[in-house]
């Protein structure tokens, strides 16, 4: 008989409580790649993507995070379709701010009204009178935070989000928003091989906002043939990007990786990262590695 680690290996990542009263398995899933090329349109093949998620949920994932923009709105669709009614314990994060005029061109756009209608638009997209996590996704330098954190507020107050994070952002940005609205979650490129944000890691942790990194499983030179991930993979009969994900869940208990992929398989080999115990001196070859 399997052992609950055994048929929900992300079990094994650790809890992390979203705004102190939201607990979330801290390995994630990140729906972007369940979308066409350039994160545009429908994805090749719709039925895996509905495997995907359904996958990565049966194996314990209870964060999945999403976009207005993945599709746009493709993504969101997705997940009502693979996992509505939700389970109790299933946290989707979405993000409002950033609009598309065609595969792989983003621009930010932080109106207040934009920010409603988008807000609005992921309720009834993913079927949810209350969006338990909505992020804005890029901050709008032709728009006062002010006012874009403002709406978020509101929106929070009428009942349509629960709690509220920002993406892309830097410790002097986080400090500002904090100002504005309670901010529980941080969402920058973050990973073993691209650590610039390490001041605003470190911030996160000392304030307990879940610092959620994008990009999580980059590995760069480190995973060359007989590199230190390479080396350390092998001893743990792992991939190098599960030993990126076992780094990134060892380093700081706020970090909340969501690795993303198309395919059951890929979601099978990442959510099996959390099952991977990096000694104290593996841990610190990878960290000086970088």
């Amino acid at each position: 008989m399997s052992t609950d680690v055994e048929s929900r290996p992300a079990d094994a990542s650790g809890t992390f409580a979203l705004g102190g009263d939201l607990p979330v398995n801290r390995l994630g899933y990140g729906a972007m790649r369940l979308t066409g090329a350039g994160v545009w349109g429908d994805p090749r093949d719709p039925d895996e993507a509905v495997r995907v998620l359904r996958r990565a949920v049966e194996l314990g994932v209870t964060f999945i995070d999403t976009a207005d923009s993945y599709g746009p709105f493709v993504s969101e669709q997705l997940i009502r379709t693979a996992l509505h009614p939700y389970a109790d314990d299933l946290v989707i994060a979405t993000k409002g701010g950033l609009t598309r005029s065609g595969p792989g061109e983003w621009r930010p756009l932080g109106r207040p009204e934009y920010l409603r209608q988008q807000t609005e638009l992921s309720l009834r997209h993913l079927g949810v009178d209350r969006i338990d996590l909505y992020q804005l996704h890029r901050i709008d330098p032709q728009v006062p935070l002010t006012d874009q954190l403002g709406e978020l507020a509101l929106l929070r107050e009428e009942g349509k989000i629960r709690h509220i994070g920002v993406s892309q952002v830097s410790v002097a940005q986080l400090k500002e928003a904090r100002e504005l609205a309670p901010i529980v979650s941080v969402q920058n490129l973050y990973n073993l091989a691209n650590r610039a944000d390490e001041e605003l890691l470190e911030y996160a942790e000392a304030e307990n906002i879940a610092f959620i990194p994008w990009f999580p499983i980059a590995t760069g030179e480190l995973a060359r043939p007989g590199g230190p991930l390479d080396a350390i993979a092998a001893e743990h009969g792992a991939t190098p990007a599960q030993l990126a994900l076992a780094w990134l869940l060892r380093r700081s208990p706020v970090l909340l990786p969501i690795p993303g992929t198309s395919t059951v398989a890929h979601v099978e080999e990442n959510i099996a990262a959390a099952g991977i115990t990096l000694s104290d001196s593996e841990f610190e070859t990878l960290s000086g590695a970088a």
